[in-house]
């Protein structure tokens, strides 16, 4: 999350806000066997990703409050577009 969060920081110039990562990574960070399983699609299928990304927007603009502000275990990573940053 706190990657992701990380990500939506550059919003600016990528526009891949907490919303739309959300909308993007909803799906792979809450899997749903009922969708997998029932073959769910149309209006269903669409309501249950809904639900899914709005749930994975509220975690990324509440990572703070939801896990602490103790760093990530792990290693430096570093943003081609600037400098390292740490987990």
């Amino acid at each position: 999350m706190r990657h992701l969060l990380r990500m939506a920081s550059y919003s600016s110039q990528t526009n891949m806000h907490a919303r739309n990562l959300a909308i993007v990574w909803a799906p792979n960070l809450l899997r749903s066997k009922d969708i997998e399983v029932s073959g769910f699609n149309g209006t269903a299928a669409f309501m249950e990703v809904r639900v899914q990304s709005i749930v994975v927007e509220f975690i990324l603009t509440h990572v703070e409050q939801l896990f602490g502000d103790a760093p990530l275990r792990g290693r430096t990573l570093v943003w081609r577009g600037g400098g390292g940053h740490e987990d």
